[in-house]
């Protein structure tokens, strides 16, 4: 047997070990954390006491109703209205999370709706109400199908603009399509509709949206490697109707900061984490640093352990010898 000293020691080493393992485990798969940004969110009321907002510009026929929605156009021919916040995203990993409801009388309608995320703001334009020849990434939600034979509308569609490319209204954007999907009954839809866009720099873009039912988030596209959006961008929406109409409504905003709180860079939004961006539960890859880190730091817990495990059992045996021979002397 052995004596209640070196029990105790070979019991801490095997605590040691498994908790070294615990801890490597729990540092091969850390959440993505998430800061809300203040500075691009909306909810009712939207306004501040003086009847404007803080963090946004809004302007064309956009209406705010502070109990309900920003109404970017009625229901009627002819409208544009967008809202833009005031100080750029500057996030290098985001997520923007927005409920809106599009939305009319007529069986016949459109035009449709944007998110904007590009250097130009503020400005009423012919592309779902912002300008044309932008620079970033706009997502359209275009109800009303021009010339794109094949394709079920509503589509949602993505486009990465450079500054002089424009948008073909006539053909529904095809040739400047970055990635999309079909969307049939996002128009009306009996729950609140909502869309999820995410992205880490250079990683990933994710686009989900909801309005089948209210627990079940759609995925509309996801762009994998080489995703490059302008590092300081404004964020807002916009929306238009020409002889068909509809009512375009944001109900409310809410856009995150993500981060890996194990990154290389101390954990903050902008290291460069080996990284992934699909779903709800959403996961980055632990960093592995330079070539050859996680190898040698796995051999040196295994070397160490084995060393410490090989001492305490020695010391054991010589503890147990020295407790008989203390034993054989006490019987004379």
């Amino acid at each position: 047997m052995l004596l209640p000293w070196a029990t105790s020691l070979l019991l801490l080493a095997s605590s040691f070990g498994l908790g070294a393992s615990a801890q490597d485990d729990a540092a091969a798969e850390p959440e993505v954390k998430s800061i809300p940004l203040r500075t691009h969110s909306l909810s009712t009321p939207y306004l501040d006491s003086d009847m404007q907002s803080r963090w946004f510009d809004f302007g064309g026929d956009t209406v705010v109703r502070t109990d309900r929605y920003i109404r970017l156009t009625p229901d009627k021919g002819s409208r544009a209205g967008w809202i833009f916040s005031r100080v750029p995203l500057t996030a290098t990993n985001w997520e923007i999370e927005f409920e809106f409801k599009i939305h009319g009388q007529g069986n016949l309608y459109g035009d449709g709706m944007a998110l904007w995320l590009t250097k130009q703001r503020a400005q009423q334009g012919p592309v779902f109400g912002s300008v044309d020849n932008f620079e970033g990434l706009a997502i359209f939600f275009d109800t009303y199908k021009n010339n794109r034979p094949g394709v079920v509308f509503p589509y949602v569609m993505a486009m990465l603009g450079d500054g002089q490319t424009s948008y073909d209204k006539s053909t529904d954007g095809k040739g400047q399509e970055l990635a999309g999907c079909s969307a049939r009954g996002l128009r009306n839809a009996a729950i609140p509709t909502k869309a999820r866009l995410t992205y880490f720099a250079e990683k990933s873009l994710t686009l989900q949206l909801q309005y089948k039912s209210e627990t079940e988030w759609t995925d509309c596209f996801t762009l994998g490697d080489n995703i490059k959006i302008p590092p300081v961008t404004y964020l807002g929406f916009s929306a238009e109707t020409g002889e068909l109409a509809d009512n375009h409504d944001i109900v409310s905003l809410k856009t995150k900061n993500l981060y890996s709180p194990t990154g290389a860079a101390g954990g903050v939004a902008g290291s460069k984490d080996r990284d992934r961006a699909k779903g709800r539960a959403q996961k980055l890859k632990p960093y592995k640093g330079r070539k050859g880190d996680g190898e040698g730091g796995g051999w040196g817990w295994f070397v160490l352990k084995f060393v410490v495990f090989g001492a305490l059992l020695a010391g054991a045996y010589v503890g147990f010898t020295a407790y008989r021979a203390q034993r054989a002397r006490s019987r004379f």
